[in-house]
């Protein structure tokens, strides 16, 4: 029986200070932890997939983006064919595109609440003029007559609902009014026609035009370049533009106060023609705009500090450990877990407080919270102020080294690569001293 207690109390001696199974139990829990912080994910997914619900919704009430295309003459074309002395006849309609165009607007934003999350929506007030060339022959087999009279023209506009007040083209002193539906077969899906009446002939070799718009719609206003000349200027005071699609802007001014912007794009930029009768054209590659966004993405930048947890995590427990190390105080699984807990704890409040306060001010509490919790914790743990204090500078120096990381997303992995190998560097230094395969005799220090 002494024999057996005997054994028993070795293992146990054994399982207190075998630094070898600590370094596993610590390994074990921090792999345990990869638990939470992949369900902290996951709610990060589920408020971020509920927020953008929330902008869809609220844009489908608005309006959804919005992609200007023309405008577009359409001019009919009557074919008539004679086979064994019968006579058929169709219509075809050539397309003509603007010699030139050039659109002015402004761009008024509003910030639209669905809840507890914000959506970007805009009205704007746009004006387009230029000048269709009507010099073309078209020289086609069996054409009998090209129907000036029948001539239309056809804006396209892809959400009809953004249209805040009548569209009236001008064409010289002439105004006509538009009518529900544009389509063109692979090239217009949704828009407005406007039937010219007569007003345009075969004496003509050019023809003016000028249209007001009022359109309003939800976070993105582009345009494509049917001019042979395309100019575009844009002003607002939206302040957080992104200039996207296939060609930004020759010059821009943005400001705390909004931004400028004037695009010029040339028919030899894109790849589709001036005129043509048949077949769809690809008009949607060149597509050019902006992008109101909003000032800062939560939830990316709470995905971001989250993939950076087990750092704080392994850099916490290694505190804990060297404490343990140094200072000989013995420190359970248990209490480690619930500090590995506490730092789970700070990606739920800094996910929870940002969608109600800006980023920053959600990750200052949050942060601030956490370590006070561990740092008062250790007090207990440690018994030792000094290492307590060790403790909170490891902590802000890591949340503070995060926010900083967070705050250049395009050197996070930069930023991250020399965080850890400072982290391992000092591990290093403090460790030099220490005999691991005899810790009792080693007197390290700090």
């Amino acid at each position: 029986m002494n024999e057996q207690k005997g054994i028993l109390e070795a293992v146990n001696r054994w399982i207190k200070n075998s630094i070898t199974l600590k370094l596993a139990t610590i390994t074990f829990l921090m792999l345990l932890l990869l638990i939470p912080s992949g369900m902290i994910e996951s709610i990060i997914y589920e408020r971020e997939s509920l927020s953008r619900s929330a902008i869809l919704e609220t844009s489908t009430k608005w309006a959804n983006e919005q992609v200007i295309k023309g405008p577009i003459l359409m001019v009919p074309l009557l074919y008539e064919k004679n086979v064994d002395g019968e006579t058929s006849t169709s219509r075809k309609a050539v397309k003509v595109l603007p010699e030139t165009l050039a659109i002015e607007g402004k761009v008024a934003p509003h910030s639209l609440r669905r809840g507890i999350y914000e959506v970007v929506v805009y009205g704007s007030e746009l004006s387009a003029a230029g000048t269709f060339s009507l010099g073309q022959e078209v020289s086609e087999e069996y054409l009998k007559a090209i129907e000036w009279d029948q001539a239309s023209i056809v804006l396209g506009i892809s959400d009809l609902r953004g249209i805040e007040d009548e569209l009236l083209l001008q064409i010289d002193d002439k105004g006509f009014p538009a009518r529900p539906g544009g389509h063109i077969p692979g090239v217009v899906d949704s828009g407005v026609t406007f039937d010219l009446g007569g007003a345009v002939n075969a004496s003509q070799t050019s023809m003016n035009f000028h249209i007001d718009m009022k359109i309003q719609g939800s976070r993105n206003l582009q345009f494509v370049p049917l001019g042979g000349v395309t100019t575009v200027s844009l002003s607002s005071t939206w302040s957080d533009p992104s200039f996207d699609g296939a060609f930004l802007p020759d010059d821009r001014v943005v400001t705390a106060d909004g931004f400028e912007a004037e695009w010029k794009v040339l028919e030899l930029n894109r790849n589709f023609p001036q005129t043509w009768i048949e077949g769809p054209q690809n008009l949607d590659a060149s597509t050019f705009g902006v992008r109101l966004l909003l000032p800062l993405d939560d939830y990316q930048k709470a995905m971001r500090s989250a993939k950076y947890g087990m750092m704080v995590i392994a850099m916490t427990f290694l505190i804990f450990f060297l404490v343990e190390m140094i200072a000989g105080k013995k420190i359970h699984p248990f209490q480690y877990t619930l500090v590995g807990l506490a730092i789970c704890l700070f990606y739920v409040l800094l996910i929870s407080l940002s969608e109600h306060l800006a980023f920053n001010s959600a990750y200052l509490i949050s942060s601030v919270a956490v370590t006070l919790m561990i740092t008062l914790y250790s007090l207990s743990v440690f018994r030792h102020r000094k290492f307590s204090m060790a403790l909170l500078l490891g902590l802000l120096g890591t949340y503070g080294f995060l926010f900083v990381t967070l705050q250049v997303a395009d050197y996070a992995l930069l930023m991250g690569a020399l965080g850890l190998t400072m982290l391992l560097a000092a591990t290093m230094y403090l460790t030099r001293n220490i005999d691991w395969y005899n810790i009792k005799r080693t007197t390290p220090t700090l």
